[in-house]
């Protein structure tokens, strides 16, 4: 109970600060440059395996999933305020930090550890990715991200602006659902059963994605309060 208490706090807390930022100097800089510790942290601790006990069952999944699912919420956020074209923007700048981040990860693992420095092996542990599941995780974030964005557009534009929780909503729910099955797909197939892998992460991506709606609605006021 306390880490959910925590973690909408937190999701609170950073996309209002964004969404303040993002109205008092009409420029996004704010909401990228959390939007790219989001996506860069979840890389990070993608490597834990978590349970999410929902009562009635539970599932295993990356814990990085209740992270890495509020960058739907973020790209959703630039889009309302700043268009898709500046979205598409901010998913490629992401992409390039994870691609920065995981090549300098790699020449830090590659140096030769003093005689006296004992934790290589837990540095590879959190740094370390298998390259196949590098690809899978950049593959999936370009595909899905960007038919995020597209999707919260054209919602908008046959809703002509109204209803923000249906565009929020029906925009993120089939990205993260597409999102899980590239993912694990590439990433596993042949070496673990993607089935339930690939439904523990849409049911939970799900539920974050349906809690973020509120989220979405206090960032606009945020966005465009007077």
């Amino acid at each position: 109970m306390l880490e959910i208490i925590l973690w909408i706090i937190g999701v609170t807390l950073f996309t209002v600060l964004g969404s303040w930022y993002a109205r008092k100097y009409n420029r996004p800089d704010a909401l990228i440059g959390l939007y790219v510790a989001f996506v860069i942290f979840s890389n990070i601790v993608a490597s834990k395996i978590a349970a999410f006990d929902l009562g009635f069952a539970t599932f295993y999944a990356p814990a990085a999933v209740i992270i890495f699912s509020v960058t739907f919420l973020m790209t959703d956020i630039v889009n309302e305020k700043f268009g898709r074209k500046e979205t598409h923007r901010m998913i490629l700048i992401a992409l390039i930090a994870q691609v920065a981040v995981s090549f300098f990860a790699w020449l830090i693992l590659s140096l030769n550890s003093a005689p006296f420095w004992t934790n290589q092996s837990a540095f590879e542990i959190i740094l370390g990715q298998i390259p196949r599941i590098m690809i899978a995780s950049w593959i999936a974030f370009l595909i899905s991200e960007n038919l995020d964005a597209y999707l919260f557009d054209w919602f908008k534009k046959i809703t002509k602006g109204k209803h923000l929780w249906m565009r929020n909503a029906f925009s993120s729910i089939p990205s993260m659902a597409i999102d899980s099955v590239l993912f694990v797909t590439i990433a596993f197939y042949g070496s673990q059963p993607i089935l339930p892998l690939i439904g523990g992460l849409i049911i939970i991506k799900w539920l974050v994605g349906i809690i973020d709606i509120p989220f979405m609605y206090l960032n606009r006021w945020i966005m465009y309060k007077k």
